[in-house]
């Protein structure tokens, strides 16, 4: 990074320049880094896309000293997940329980930073934006799935065991991977378990979701083309503490 540090802004992508930026970052973490692929993943441009992206807003970091975009989240309403037909964890989840909850619903995914910024505020500003956004839009649930690298269930049984039997949602918000894909997530007896490993285990942004309340739905979903194991995450902004609702925000306490 310069010297001078970074100088981060954030806004929803309006430009087709500015969405290839969110695209080609996806590609650089998503595709190079981690393995993953997909039909519409665009090699010769350095382009991770996929059909939904029309309908999302692109929430972009910025850092204006560097020049470059690195940060990125992708978020899905109901009125635009009805305009593309579904929402895209839908191909792996049943969300019923969600969408039949009368609430306002968003649909958060593709979330990732340069590697030279994580760790740092960059993932700071993209949740103090996000949080204005569900503010704007009155947003009441939160939810997408959330990725472990690889498929070897095995591998990963330590943090999905954790994460069924210490975070699963209650049953108003209980969403279930789709019967022909779904993968166990209770795979070690709770005496078993090794909470300090499973947490060492599960990604940042999954244990960020849990320090802010939110939950797992029932059963995971290995993607193969992409290289992952995924978890559906569903925050409640109302169940939210007053603690929680200050991380959330970056509000300081009294």
């Amino acid at each position: 990074m310069p010297d001078s540090g970074p100088a981060f802004t954030v806004k929803i992508a309006e430009t087709e320049d500015e969405l290839r930026a969110a695209q080609a970052l996806r590609y650089d973490v998503f595709v190079q880094e981690l393995g993953g692929g997909g039909d519409m993943v665009d090699h010769e441009a350095g382009l991770e896309r996929d059909r939904f992206d029309p309908f999302f807003d692109h929430m972009i970091v910025r850092d204006s000293t560097a020049g470059r975009v690195v940060g990125v989240y992708r978020l899905l309403r109901d009125d635009q997940a009805r305009a593309a037909g579904q929402f895209y964890s839908e191909d792996e989840y049943d969300l019923t329980v969600l969408k039949s909850s009368g609430r306002k619903l968003l649909e958060l995914g593709r979330s990732c930073l340069h590697p030279d910024y994580r760790g740092g505020m960059a993932m700071f500003h993209l949740w103090s934006a996000l949080a204005d956004y569900v503010t704007a839009h009155g947003i009441e649930i939160l939810f997408g799935v959330a990725s472990f690298h690889g498929t070897d269930v095995n591998a990963l049984a330590q943090p999905l065991s954790m994460l069924h039997q210490n975070h699963l949602a209650p049953p108003e918000l209980r969403v279930r991977a789709r019967a022909e894909s779904f993968q166990p997530m209770d795979l070690i007896a709770p005496e078993a378990l090794d909470r300090r490993r499973a947490m060492v285990e599960t990604p940042a942004l999954i244990k960020a979701y849990l320090r802010l309340g939110g939950f797992v739905g029932e059963g995971a979903f290995v993607d193969r083309a992409f290289n992952t194991t995924d978890v559906c995450l569903v925050l409640d902004t109302a169940r939210m503490n007053d603690r929680q609702r200050r991380l959330y925000t970056g509000e300081r306490g009294a």
